[in-house]
């Protein structure tokens, strides 16, 4: 006597089921979504200025003015602590 297998009848009793949760899956598929942070649309609006915004704007002004003159001894201070801690 020979036993068939279940699965060689060539038919699968989930694979309606399966079509049918496929286009349910599809309706329910949601659009991305973007969530700005308050603390982001204050900066984006530009309403707070930090120190280091202040400061790089006097340095801005003061280097398309040409009044802006390059402190070397302190730069090679900053470069040596710098190679120093590295």
């Amino acid at each position: 006597m020979k036993i068939n297998p279940i699965h060689s009848m060539g038919t699968n009793p989930y694979k309606k089921v399966a079509k049918e949760d496929m286009g349910k899956q599809e309706k329910k598929k949601e659009r991305d979504q973007l969530e700005i942070s308050t603390e982001a649309k204050q900066l984006l609006n530009g309403t707070e200025w930090t120190e280091r915004d202040k400061k790089v704007h006097e340095l801005k002004k003061l280097i398309e003015s040409g009044k802006y003159e390059i402190n070397y001894k302190k730069t090679a201070e900053k470069l040596l602590d710098y190679w120093k801690n590295k």
